[in-house]
């Protein structure tokens, strides 16, 4: 039973995306047909008339009580072949634009990967300064005093752990652009 409601649902979705689509093509057909219709009435010319009260009209057919005062010129009819070259200079300017999107797209994605690697190694030398404040054994010594002190080892490694975030924080500012 539940195959049959999926049948009829897709029957159902289709039916009326093919009623948009010949309503379409009608649609286009009729624009096509006022369109030729249109351009073959503007051909002749309109004329311009003032009626004794002072308006201007424009018409193709005589105007009654009105006076002709001119004719304006038909527009020329546009060049089929310079239609299609801009139509043709305008596919090659919108794949050019796409080209450049796409490479700037690229671009901001490396950008971004960079920042992120900078990022994951800062926040890396950063845990490993504070994991390495801690003393590993051997690292503290005893002073005549009683007390205890740090070794030369341990100092070295704290230097080396704060140059290591010192290095990734520029590198995070160099991958940033700063």
């Amino acid at each position: 039973m539940s195959g049959y409601r999926s049948d009829q649902a897709i029957h159902a979705n289709s039916q009326p995306r093919r009623s948009r689509i010949r309503g379409y093509v009608f649609a286009y057909t009729i624009a096509v047909a006022l369109g030729s219709w249109v351009q073959g009435g503007l051909a002749q010319g309109l004329k311009k008339y003032v009626t004794p009260d002072g308006k201007t009209i424009y018409s193709d057919k005589p105007v009654p009580d009105a006076k002709l005062v001119g004719e304006v010129a038909a527009p020329p009819t546009p060049d089929p072949a310079a239609i299609e070259a801009a139509r043709q200079r305008e596919i090659v300017r919108g794949a050019e634009a796409n080209r450049l999107a796409e490479k700037r797209l690229k671009e901001l994605a490396e950008e971004r990967k960079r920042v992120d690697e900078a990022t994951a190694k800062l926040e890396r030398a950063r845990e490993i300064l504070n994991e390495g404040r801690v003393p590993k054994p051997g690292e503290r010594i005893g002073t005549a005093g009683g007390g205890s002190r740090f070794t030369d080892e341990y100092l070295a490694r704290q230097q080396s752990n704060e140059d290591a975030v010192k290095r990734a924080e520029e590198e995070l500012q160099k991958a940033q652009g700063r």
